[in-house]
């Protein structure tokens, strides 16, 4: 088998793997969310206001804070949103995920263990 070949084959079987299919899902929960397209578009507006003001020569603090309030207001309702939560813990578990991979990838090649444990045993060379 070539390379790219097998290379295609990984890419088809992490495809399937069910973190893959759970970030896809969380990706399009968040997309579609109506609230937080909302905010995002909110939290865009208000950073531009915010851009602005602070530029200008004769500053209004006040109007400043009022801005930033708001922007720290929507920062914190996005952040916490269950679709936003859900889509950053998919992508960290895609991330070990791909890491692990990576690992186990670069260990086949050099034969050396890699520098961080990932605590899957499955894509280690060994620590003991």
């Amino acid at each position: 088998m070539e390379i790219f070949e097998i290379a295609q084959l990984l890419g088809k079987t992490l495809k399937e793997d069910e973190r893959l299919k759970r970030l896809e899902n969380a990706k399009k929960q968040y997309q579609e969310n109506p609230d937080l397209g909302k905010m995002m578009i909110e939290y865009e507006v208000q950073q531009k206001a915010l851009e602005n003001e602070v530029v200008k020569p004769e500053k209004d603090t006040h109007f400043i804070d009022i801005i930033q309030n708001r922007i720290n207001e929507l920062y914190q309702n996005i952040t916490t949103h269950p679709a936003f939560v859900e889509l950053n813990e998919a992508q960290n578990v895609v991330n070990e995920l791909m890491n692990s991979v990576n690992q186990t990838i670069m260990f086949n090649i050099t034969g050396e263990v890699p520098g961080d444990c990932t605590h899957n045993c499955s894509t280690c060379g060994g620590c003991h």
